[in-house]
């Protein structure tokens, strides 16, 4: 077991804290070489060659690179989330009541999540699953798993939701029309593991 970071935006830690949120998608991003602008995935054999089990590393035969997984199952997650320094603590955007510590802040400066420290988590997560598929595979049930249910089809409106965490620049390569290739991390709620 490892203790790493991962990034939420405010709207799915709230989700996760609601506990409406229990699967996340992250885009797989292959190595490219010299040769080519991008590596597409071959065959099922090379998908295969992806799956996530007990290994942290995948030999692709086609193109000649491991695929490292980016979690295992097991490993603890603490959620990396928009904060901001309080008297006392921290405080999180992500928090629908009022502050539950006192204190005082003179402005509130909001820090982005890539650079909350870890002695600020909060929330902790362990890996329950890791698998791959391309990123339409989708399925209702699993688009709800992922805290999209505000849609007659979720999975349509998980569509909408992925592409607003894409960069504009990216848009064409990691998409919902470019399908790429993702980890799906399967999680559950846990308690800060001693360090």
């Amino acid at each position: 077991m490892t203790i790493k970071p991962i990034l939420f935006n405010t709207e799915m830690v709230q989700a996760i804290l609601e506990g409406r949120k229990t699967v996340t998608r992250r885009v797989i991003k292959f190595p490219i070489n010299r040769f080519t602008q991008d590596i597409p995935i071959a065959d099922d054999v090379a998908i295969a060659q992806l799956r996530a089990d007990k290994a942290n590393f995948h030999q692709n035969p086609f193109f000649g690179f491991d695929v490292k997984l980016p979690y295992s199952v097991g490993d603890i997650l603490y959620i990396r989330e928009t904060w901001s320094e309080w008297t006392g603590g921290y405080v999180y955007k992500a928090w629908s009541e009022s502050f539950p510590q006192p204190g005082k802040m003179s402005i509130m400066n909001w820090h982005p999540s890539l650079h909350m420290p870890k002695e600020a988590a909060r929330i902790w997560l362990k890996v329950k699953g890791v698998h791959v598929e391309r990123l339409q595979d989708i399925t209702d049930e699993q688009a709800e798993k992922e805290g999209c249910n505000d849609y007659t089809s979720t999975a349509l409106g998980f569509s909408y939701l992925w592409d607003s965490t894409i960069k504009r620049t990216e848009i064409d390569r990691y998409g919902w029309d470019a399908n790429p290739w993702v980890w799906v991390i399967e999680f559950e709620q846990c308690e800060k593991p001693e360090e």
